[in-house]
């Protein structure tokens, strides 16, 4: 029904940006909220920041707050994840996700999310 793809992950050194983006497909993107979600290898996924249908509510988690960026763009139906300060326990795959009713604040969303891409690959190392 929606489908959603990752794509901007690499690798970047410590310290370095890197922008995700989440082109997303099939519904009208506007109707829905969006999440980005991270699993390190060996971890469970775990929340990283969430944004409202207009992009009016946005929610980041600790370790990402004052770092990261989380944006929408309606028209080109896109999100997008900037990330600064990458630090080496930021290495995960990052998942965008999208839900109908719901702005994910916390990783407890993990289970409400309708619709998921299949991640892209960010690794930060020297």
């Amino acid at each position: 029904q929606v489908k959603l793809v990752e794509s901007g992950g690499g690798l970047v050194q410590p310290g370095g940006s890197l922008t995700l983006s989440c082109a997303s497909s099939g519904r009208r993107f506007s109707d829905y909220t969006m999440a980005w979600f991270r699993q390190a290898p060996g971890k469970d996924r775990e929340f990283v920041a969430g944004i409202g249908w207009s992009g009016s509510s946005i929610y980041y988690a600790d370790s990402v707050r004052g770092r990261f960026t989380v944006s929408r763009d309606n028209d080109k139906n896109t999100g997008f994840l900037k990330m600064n300060s990458l630090k080496p326990s930021d290495t995960a795959v990052y998942y965008c996700a999208a839900d109908s009713t719901t702005i994910a604040t916390s990783t407890a969303y993990v289970a409400d999310m309708d619709y998921w891409g299949n991640g892209t690959l960010v690794i930060v190392a020297s």
